[in-house]
């Protein structure tokens, strides 16, 4: 494993971050579960990713379970907030200073630790002042609750603004979590420059596509039984890569990664971690397995001619309009 700053702070995490949006506490039992985190830990992945609104707030406890007894400052443990939890009430949602401040000790308690590395914010609320869930967010930090804080999938101008907030408010804000991958590159034209101006990394998830860039989805045939294709609820996050074209480019990736002795999957992660930017590429697993397969992509270097053939083959199947970065307008919940 190798490690890299987030942001322009001087905490390092690994270059595979391990998730566990759509698995823990939904997709498979606890004890699978501890058993992907304790194959992370064996691989050397010391940076987990999880969110209040997870399985409405099981994610966060099977994490804790499965990460007690493990030395506190050896991990970097991050989370979220924005989305409706619990019954789901009129304020049990967004980024008011109520929401924010309730959910901090929630999300501690279920992780079973007494603060976490980085909070972070899981959209923009445009419901709520910018001033207001700056000051909550810095609140937190002061208190010890966080010792960072960061965004998810905010666009350009949003992270300037709350960039200048937090720095006026004395705490760092050197992070955002946006999908990237071959497929879906919408922050490389405005939100990668800004960061890089600001000081802020992106910690990106989506990078096999949810499944797309393993090559397992083959053109002209159902999706397997079992996988994220074939399920309802994951199923929608996927449909708009499960176009034949999209797929056989796919699988046209498959020379490309045999000349560097990788699977395809490994060749998605390795390119998002090509990006100077990205601090981390968030990876979640069903089986304890997949594990080591992904962490095989960590200090992957893929040459220019790799970087141009993968442009070559994807050509413009890959989604760059930087409008696609935004969040909800109105809160959900």
């Amino acid at each position: 494993m190798e490690f890299r700053y987030l942001g322009h702070s001087g905490l390092k995490i690994s270059e595979i971050t391990y998730g566990n949006w759509l698995t823990h506490g939904s997709q498979i039992e606890n004890d699978v579960a501890t058993q992907c985190v304790h194959a992370a830990l064996d691989a050397g992945i010391t940076t987990f990713d999880t969110a209040d609104v997870y399985a409405n707030t099981v994610a966060e406890q099977v994490l804790g379970d499965a990460l007690a007894g493990q030395r506190r400052e050896s991990l970097e443990i991050f989370t979220k907030v924005y989305f409706p939890t619990g019954p789901k009430g009129h304020n049990d949602t967004g980024l008011s200073r109520k929401h924010i401040l309730e959910s901090i000790n929630g999300s501690l308690t279920r992780l079973g630790t007494d603060y976490v590395d980085l909070y972070q914010a899981h959209r923009y609320d445009y419901e709520t002042p910018l001033e207001e869930t700056m000051q909550a967010f810095a609140d937190v930090v002061r208190s010890g609750k966080a010792l960072y804080i960061g965004v998810s999938e905010w666009n350009a101008e949003q992270l300037r603004a709350g960039h200048a907030l937090a720095k006026d408010l004395g705490v760092q804000l050197i992070s955002n979590q946006p999908q990237y991958n071959m497929l879906w590159r919408v922050i490389e034209p405005e939100v990668v420059p800004a960061s890089e101006e600001l000081g802020i990394s992106q910690i990106v998830w989506s990078p096999i596509a949810q499944g797309v860039l393993t090559g397992k989805y083959l053109p002209n045939q159902p999706a397997p039984d079992g996988s994220r294709a074939s399920d309802q609820e994951a199923g929608k996050f996927i449909e708009r890569y499960m176009g034949d074209e999209i797929l056989t480019a796919v699988q046209n990736l498959k020379p490309i990664a045999a000349d560097h002795g990788l699977d395809l999957a490994q060749l998605a992660v390795a390119w998002v971690l090509q990006n100077p930017n990205v601090a981390s590429a968030l990876v979640g697993a069903s089986r304890p397995e997949q594990i080591s397969g992904n962490v095989a992509a960590a200090g992957v270097r893929l040459d220019d001619a790799a970087m141009h053939a993968i442009d070559a083959v994807i050509g413009d199947l890959s989604e760059q309009d930087p409008r696609l970065t935004k969040s909800p307008e109105t809160r959900i919940g």
